[in-house]
């Protein structure tokens, strides 16, 4: 049996935020597993990216449009009538949210609510996946993971875009039965919140994988804002394989709507200083490191979720130790610096390389 049960081969897929560093990598993904893949966004935010470097856009029909364009995300949708959506597209960068608040919530929260009213319009739609942040929860400054229950907030524009889209979500959680085209059945739909992501074919500015890269390829010292501050990495691979569980079990009836943690258990949370240095061991170099006097803006120091709800309704867990994970996004940039690669190759070698790890590891979507 193939990943996620066949589910997705021959299946119509409409992705949002596909040209973004997680969107390009489930987009690929989803294309290797035999989708028909429609991919919605405004474009790559970064000069190199993934979407460009792994070729995705040969691979699936993309439409330009801002998910904050109700009228445009409708017609997109109503266009690729598809049978799972998963919503990625948003403004993902905590420094952005203080140039532009009220651009970054426009964004993440109306740009969710079209999504999701578009969707109860098409009859062909099963499933909806959210993707959100850990972000999203009212931060608290305790050692204590967050759980799904706990209280949404934030106390920087970004956060609180985040949180604002998961309450989006619930009041269609409300409404979602009453709004269901007559005689078909309410798509079921579901929201998920990860941690840090990294890996091959991010370059987005001011996030710690990135701003390594440049510093080794411009040979300058790396800076450092918040080196003790603690988060719960993993992967991009990992939770994109809980979005594509999701949008199945979902679909198939076996979850209710609801919301999930997707993330490395509690104990596997670490500095930012302490992934630098597994980085530069995995890189096989010296790398300056320079401390910012004071934070540039208002950051939570310690995030960690409790991802335990995740395991027991979906089976999922992350597979890969942080060295582990590290060594793997090193590689990608490394062979795609040398340019004598084809980094589309690349990709696809590591998601495959990445699925035989969780069929090793008795991962149920992988077996």
């Amino acid at each position: 049996m193939a990943p996620f049960g066949d589910f997705y081969d021959g299946r119509r897929v409409f992705v949002t935020g596909d040209t973004g560093f997680k969107g390009s990598w489930l987009s690929l993904w989803l294309t290797k597993l035999g989708a028909s893949v429609t991919g919605y966004s405004d474009g790559p935010i970064t000069t190199p990216n993934n979407f460009t470097a792994s070729d995705v856009a040969s691979r699936i029909r993309h439409v330009d449009g801002l998910v904050e364009d109700s009228a445009a995300v409708a017609a997109a949708i109503d266009e690729a009538q598809p049978e799972v959506i998963l919503h990625l597209a948003g403004q993902a960068l905590v420094g952005k949210s203080f140039d532009d608040p009220r651009g970054t919530i426009a964004t993440n929260a109306l740009g969710t609510a079209n999504v999701l009213d578009a969707a109860l319009a098409i009859d062909s739609v099963q499933s909806v996946v959210i993707v959100t942040s850990d972000k999203c929860y009212a931060p608290r400054e305790t050692d204590v993971p967050y759980l799904e229950s706990d209280r949404l907030g934030g106390d920087d524009p970004y956060s609180l875009s985040k949180a604002c889209a998961e309450l989006v979500f619930e009041a269609f959680q409300v409404t979602i039965e009453h709004r269901a085209p007559s005689g078909t059945r309410a798509p079921a739909i579901g929201s998920a919140r990860a941690g840090n992501v990294f890996g091959g074919g991010d370059w987005s500015e001011k996030r710690l994988i990135p701003d390594m890269v440049r510093a080794i390829g411009e040979h300058e010292p790396l800076v450092l804002r918040v080196p003790h501050a603690r988060r719960p990495w993993q992967h991009v691979l990992e939770p994109i394989s809980g979005y594509l569980w999701l949008g199945r079990m979902l679909a198939s009836g076996d979850l209710p709507n609801a919301s999930w943690n997707f993330g490395p258990p509690p104990q596997g949370a670490h500095t930012v200083e302490e992934m630098v240095r597994f980085f530069v061991a995995e890189w096989g170099i010296d790398l300056p490191i320079e401390i910012t006097p004071q934070q540039q803006f208002v950051e939570t120091l310690l995030l960690r979720l409790d991802p335990t709800a995740a395991a027991h309704d979906l089976g999922w867990h992350t597979v890969l130790e942080p060295r582990e994970a590290l060594a793997l996004t090193a590689r990608w940039y490394r062979d795609y610096s040398e340019g004598t690669a084809s980094m589309a190759d690349v990709s696809s070698s590591q998601i495959d390389e990445y699925v035989e790890r969780a069929r090793t590891n008795g991962l149920t979507w992988a077996k």
